[in-house]
């Protein structure tokens, strides 16, 4: 469903960020991408987005990203920011999960079909009519996936879905993602959470794919963990003591 080809990416010329990245995930995965602090995930992110050009060639459903097949491949993926305030940006939940929908032509009383069903799908109902400044950031976390799934993208991608969250909250979110049929690409530094929310994951550090596997092989990996930079996760760390 996803595949990059020798895919490389520099800001400048001398400093390349991807080098020669290639890989694929298939319809129905949950992938976890995963290496230290400028390994290079937010970047491969968004590449992925057409957020930043590239060598080499990255396919959605097989077809390749470019100027002319950006708005459509942007149909298929939805991404949930890191930040919320970033991504909840009108004064409801509500007017947040309409805007997408009505720009894209839907009626509005199918726009608010599509609201109130992922609402209900997620027990979020409650939040409906939540200003956003008012709602703690566990729920505008929530809201934000309600967002991104209102408007029924094939692919959902996640940057640090757990940041900042209380563990109520951050169980929610998990919860939240293992109910979701969609391709899914998560990108955290929680390793816990990736253990629990993902099949296979993707190792990359300094611009490069280490590894990728079964995320139990790689996550028991103490050796090749702490070789680039990670440490276990924390249900893992205790058989090593």
């Amino acid at each position: 469903m996803i595949e990059f080809k020798n895919v490389s990416f520099g800001y400048e010329k001398g400093n390349t960020i991807l080098k020669d990245m290639s890989f694929h995930i298939e319809k129905g995965e949950s992938v976890g991408l995963i290496g230290a602090n400028g390994a290079g995930k937010s970047t491969m992110l968004k590449v992925l987005l057409g957020l930043l050009p590239h060598e080499g060639d990255v396919l959605v459903n097989g077809t390749a990203l470019c100027k002319e097949s950006l708005p459509e491949i942007r149909k298929t993926l939805g991404f949930v920011l890191q930040n919320s305030d970033n991504q909840m940006f009108m004064p409801t939940v509500y007017d947040d999960m309409m805007f997408g929908l009505l720009n894209y032509g839907m009626s509005k009383a199918d726009a608010e079909h599509r609201v109130d069903g992922v609402l209900e799908q997620l027990g979020l109902s409650s939040l409906k009519n939540k200003y956003n400044h008012k709602i703690s950031g566990g729920e505008k976390r929530m809201a934000a996936i309600a967002t991104v799934l209102a408007m029924e993208p094939e692919v959902i991608i996640m940057d640090e879905p757990s940041v900042s969250l209380d563990p109520y909250n951050r169980r929610a979110v998990i919860n939240v993602i293992n109910s979701l049929s969609q391709t899914k690409i998560i990108a955290s530094h929680d390793l816990d959470m990736v253990l629990e929310t993902c099949r296979r994951v993707i190792l990359i550090s300094d611009g490069k794919i280490v590894a990728s596997a079964d995320a139990q092989k790689i996550l028991s990996n103490k050796e090749l963990l702490e070789g680039n930079r990670m440490e276990l996760p924390f249900s893992l760390a205790a058989q090593y003591k």
